[in-house]
């Protein structure tokens, strides 16, 4: 019997699907509308219609693997479960204080993101710890059980736990989490020293009530998914993908599901790094472009950027500090309102505009005929000839040109150009938007973008990734297989991985090694049972060790890569450890402080992998062409005749010139006069722009 894996990424507007077969080395993947309402309904009904679905359902399963926005977009959207904080007496106001900066120094009218729990639902209890963990006031168990006995009374669902000092000393967070568990078990309970260990206690506030937020719908939805796909006979174990670019196993996301608030986008840069490293290209930029939004992320030798903070529902996009700041590790990249359902309009200037609105799939774009009539990216990139309409998304979804021409025609009146010229310019902005960001983005990591192929996947990226190169002065783009459902195949090739951080005030000049180390050893410990109880066949863990080093005077920490350890001999490990801050600050800032004698510790446990995918060039056929059609590209000056092609049916090492377009159930590749592409073996087609 044929061993199945499966991988599930829910996206704004379409839920991706793949099926790996491990026996055969083959693969399938398919794309179906998001269900809002339901989320797993999309799930269902994707599998039970998928090309291999009911073959699969049959055969024996190894793990599901699953990404979703629905938790970022609960944040964004407030629609989360009512949710209370207990603090320390005295600190009830910590998240509007915040750190008393302006995001915008010279807007007069700024606005703060507002917390997720009213000051209503924000009480304090009787307790203190000091910084060196030490009891100041034991906690007061009674009055702690009456303040959520008011909580109860105003309807909460989930309480987030956030006392001072907890990274220190999380006595007093578990021993309230353990009488709020006997005395009210419906309760759904965060201590912040589960979520973030860290000091600075409105960071480590925000985090824990994001995830307190999201907690219960995750509980629900996970739990309504497993059942879903079990009635469907699969019951492999479900895994899931964190922000941080790794798997983990479904118990450790019910206890912080806040991990999760970034899983598709990194699940689209892990596909990226792996299919251009397949490909020798290791030093890309990452373009996933969907329905709703567009990410772009930097791959450095092969590896995706990391952070280790991040912010959600931002009250102004490329604004800093305009959102509420979540300390935990994620791929590193930028997400704007540019998609396929991304709504042009005229704004009150009379300029075209596009973005950040999304028709989403429900009721989707005006081709899709399901009662949308304002004209979007699809509906332009579909009259510009780029898109068949009797082929989107492999013909399962029934395409309406002649909606689309209705809609950009009501918008061209109003600016008074063309359909043609109203649809070019739709595509040209968005692509400049896109081009924008990365730019941003690029610069602000001090790289050149020339010395970066594009990778472009997505439903969209195949499409606007010839434009976007261009606009960026890239020569490579690269395209890999089965395209418009990469972040799926990014779920099945990533590793298990858990990262684990502490707080500790290390002096680097002073303080014993043996105290360091055991830090490390006690984090590496945690993230081993984690990243074991995943299932997967782990054999050797990559363990990296890193440290957040802050200098006296400095208001915020840097982390770096720290030596192997174990950290024992004082001779060596001490000026390796001074050497690896030495070079961190020097890369980032261009020259190293006197001394950095404050250190936290910080690790990274990975390993294990799914699938290991082979190439997926197609068989060498003569009917990979599939005619021509007429497309618009701009350096020849309006509609050109491209060849369309078959992507299933194109073999390894086949050469093609531009203008072509070359045609797979989940996108179209775009490629222009001037470029020529080449398919390879591994199944990728690499295109060189000229």
């Amino acid at each position: 019997m044929s061993e199945y894996s499966l991988g599930i990424d829910i996206g704004g507007t379409f839920t991706d699907l793949v099926i790996h077969d491990h026996d055969t080395g083959r693969r399938w993947g398919s794309k179906v509308l998001t269900t809002h309402a339901d989320p797993q309904q999309g799930v269902v009904a994707g599998v039970r219609y998928h090309p291999r679905g009911k073959r699969s359902r049959s055969a024996q399963h190894r793990p599901r693997v699953h990404a979703t926005t629905l938790f970022t977009n609960a944040l964004i959207e407030r629609k989360g479960a009512p949710t209370g904080l207990l603090v320390t007496d005295g600190f009830r106001d910590m998240l509007e204080i915040g750190r008393e900066r302006k995001y915008d120094l010279y807007d007069i009218g700024i606005e703060n993101p507002a917390p997720l729990v009213p000051r209503n639902l924000r009480l304090g209890a009787s307790e203190r710890m000091r910084a060196d963990g030490s009891v100041a006031e034991p906690l007061d168990e009674a009055q702690l059980l009456r303040q959520v006995d008011v909580l109860r009374a105003a309807g909460v669902t989930s309480v987030a736990l956030v006392f001072l000092h907890a990274y220190a000393n999380p006595a007093h967070e578990e021993q309230a989490a353990r009488a709020i568990a006997a005395h009210a078990p419906e309760l759904f309970v965060t201590p912040s020293h589960q979520v973030v260990r860290e000091i600075r206690e409105y960071e480590r506030a925000s985090t824990t009530v994001a995830s307190a937020y999201v907690k219960p719908i995750a509980a629900g939805y996970l739990a309504a998914l497993a059942r879903e796909l079990t009635g469907l006979g699969i019951a492999a174990p479900l895994l899931l993908m964190l922000s941080g670019g790794g798997l983990t196993h479904a118990a450790e996301v019910n206890r912080n599901p806040v991990q999760m608030l970034e899983s598709g986008p990194a699940a689209g840069a892990l596909a990226a790094a792996f299919f251009g490293a397949r490909d020798g290209v290791n030093d890309l930029l990452a373009f996933d472009m969907g329905g709703t939004t567009a990410k772009l992320s930097l791959v450095d030798g092969g590896e995706p950027l990391v952070a280790y903070g991040f912010e959600a529902a931002r009250q102004k996009r490329f604004i800093e500090g305009s959102g509420l700041p979540i300390r935990l590790s994620t791929i590193e990249l930028i997400e704007i309102g540019a998609g396929g359902g991304s709504i042009a309009r005229r704004d009150e200037i009379g300029l075209l505009k596009v973005g950040p609105d999304s028709a989403g799939s429900e009721p989707g774009p005006a081709c899709y005929a399901r009662g949308g009539t304002a004209p979007t990216v699809t509906d332009a990139n579909l009259l510009l000839g780029y898109l068949n309409p009797d082929f989107f998304a492999g013909g399962t979804l029934r395409i309406d040109a002649g909606a689309a021409a209705d809609a950009m025609a009501s918008l061209a009146a109003t600016l008074g150009l063309s359909t043609e010229a109203t649809a070019a310019g739709i595509h040209e902005l968005v692509n400049e938007n896109m081009a924008g960001a990365a730019r941003v983005h690029i610069a602000e990591r001090g790289r050149d973008p020339r010395r970066y192929a594009l990778v472009c996947t997505g439903g969209g990226g195949p499409v606007h990734g010839y434009s976007v190169a261009r606009k960026l002065g890239i020569t490579r783009l690269v395209c890999p297989p089965s395209p418009g459902v990469a972040s799926a195949w990014g779920l099945l090739v990533a590793p298990a991985r858990v990262d684990r951080v502490t707080t500790i005030g290390f002096r680097l000049d002073s303080d014993p090694l043996a105290g360091f180390e055991a830090a490390f050893r006690q984090l590496e410990d945690e993230a081993r049972e984690v990243v074991a109880a995943t299932g997967l066949p782990l054999g050797a863990l990559r363990i990296d060790r890193l440290g957040d080093g802050r200098c006296v005077g400095q208001g915020f920490d840097l982390v770096v890569p720290l030596p192997p350890g174990p950290y024992a001999d004082d001779a060596i490990a001490r000026p390796g450890l001074a050497a690896a801050f030495e070079h961190g600050y020097r890369e980032k800032f261009g020259r190293a402080p006197p001394d950095v004698p404050r250190v936290s510790v910080r690790v990274a446990v990975s390993g294990g992998q799914i699938a290991e995918l082979p190439g997926a060039a197609g068989e060498a056929s003569s009917t990979a062409i599939k005619g021509q059609r007429r497309a618009r590209f701009a350096e020849a000056g309006g509609f050109v005749d491209a060849t369309v092609y078959d992507r299933d049916r194109l073999a390894a090492n086949t050469q093609i010139s531009g203008p072509a377009l070359i045609e797979d159930p989940g996108s179209t590749l775009v490629i222009g006069p001037a470029a020529t592409a080449m398919v390879m073996p591994s199944g990728s087609i690499v295109v060189e722009l000229g």
